[in-house]
């Protein structure tokens, strides 16, 4: 075999390893995003008919630095939960290699990356770790792992607090109360999701004005709404019980991350005929089938700020053990068996305006044939997600009942 025969073997092998790799990449990121939206509709259950606002990627990223702790049923919960598999290691190799893709490389303190990405596993300070834990959990997830005195509830609850206002540039202060930390804590995961980003086409302040906005229940509400005409992804869908609905995407500067927004058409068709139909199948559906058009566009300024208990939810789909002393399996972390977690919430900050947004923290649509009107008008309940383009995972998805 010559040598130049064998050096193009070589190079063919490894750019088979490389587009393995990134399959593995986006399996994982499907997973995780058809988790989120499974866990975000079991949180609406709890909180239809309020602002919301959630980060499918913090809870399955925070999930999966837990499953390297567990074991027995715990673990297979989680496992089932999440859809991943049981490579364990490339699964680990595939979210790092997703981390990175979905936060990017910071150029320049001037030129800062618009999403920041933190994971912080806290757990008692006299608790003995299975040896080689902590060693394989930084190695494989480089994660963030501090030892806290929880009995000591006032300064367990000011490093906690203190962590997060700083992975989520001061956006979210007071993350856990005194209340949500009892003595016999042993364990607290946090997963902190920043993301600041410019529109592509920013509103004109000039032309935000006062307009109705209208509840689901037909009473209205002025509010400041945003304007634009530009060229935007944009198309007509409908549910399977036939209602309409209006989806536009709205790109960040770079165009890896968008906006997208989606709405009944008709005022008296409730948020959840959209809601309740979500899958990642369903979102790239849009994404691979509206079209590029001059529209104009209003959208309210709005800002939420929303505070989801966990817990429930991920009970409901299955994910039980964890919460609960006398079933919780965490030998793979600690040979202890009282290590449980106590508390799973999240707190997420999102602020809508005309420069841009801040926040920290399958069934088949079909497309119409009808014209798409010259104005798109979101003056009534709508919902929201910032997407990660190239990998399809979603950052943030929420709802606006009343800006």
């Amino acid at each position: 075999m010559s040598r130049n025969l064998r050096c193009m073997i070589v190079v063919l092998l490894s750019l088979a390893s490389v587009t393995s790799a990134q399959n593995r990449v986006s399996r994982v990121a499907q997973k995780g995003t058809s988790f989120g939206l499974r866990l975000f509709q079991e949180v609406l259950a709890d909180q239809w008919g309020k602002n919301l606002g959630f980060s499918p990627y913090g809870v399955t990223s925070a999930l999966s630095v837990l499953q390297s702790g567990a074991a027995g049923t715990t673990l297979d919960q989680i496992r089932k939960a999440l859809n991943y598999g049981h490579k364990e290691w490339a699964v680990a190799l595939a979210l790092n290699k997703l981390r990175e893709q979905i936060s990017g490389q910071q150029k320049s303190a001037e030129d800062p990356k618009p999403v920041h990405i933190a994971d912080g596993l806290f757990v008692q300070r006299d608790l003995s770790l299975t040896p080689g834990f902590l060693q394989r959990f930084q190695a494989t997830f480089h994660r963030h792992l501090s030892q806290v005195n929880f009995t000591d509830v006032a300064q367990a609850k000011d490093i906690i607090n203190q962590w997060v206002e700083n992975k989520t540039d001061g956006m979210i202060k007071d993350l856990v109360g005194s209340n949500n930390i009892p003595p016999l804590t042993r364990l607290v995961l946090l997963s902190a999701v920043h993301f600041s980003g410019k529109w592509t086409v920013p509103f004109l302040e000039k032309a935000t004005h006062q307009r109705p906005f209208y509840r689901s229940d037909g009473s209205h509400v002025q509010v400041q709404m945003m304007a634009n005409t530009g060229k935007y992804n944009c198309s007509e869908f409908t549910t399977p019980d036939g209602d309409f609905y209006d989806v536009i995407e709205l790109p960040y500067e770079g165009e890896e991350l968008s906006m997208l927004i989606a709405a009944p058409y008709e005022k008296n068709v409730p948020l959840s005929a959209i809601t309740n139909i979500l899958t990642p199948e369903l979102i790239a559906q849009w994404k691979a089938q509206m079209k590029k058009v001059t529209r104009l566009l209003v959208l309210p300024k709005f800002s939420l700020l929303s505070e989801v208990d966990l817990k429930k939810p991920l009970e409901r789909l299955g994910i039980t053990d964890m919460f609960t002393q006398e079933t919780a399996d965490f030998s793979r972390l600690s040979s202890e068996k009282p290590l449980y977690v106590s508390e799973a919430f999240q707190k997420i900050k999102v602020e809508v305006t005309e420069k841009g947004t801040r926040a920290s923290a399958a069934t088949a649509a079909i497309l119409l044939a009808r014209m798409a009107p010259l104005e798109v008008i979101m003056d009534h309940p709508f919902l929201f997600m910032v997407r990660h383009n190239p990998t399809g995972t979603l950052l943030f998805v929420g709802q606006v009942m009343e800006p």
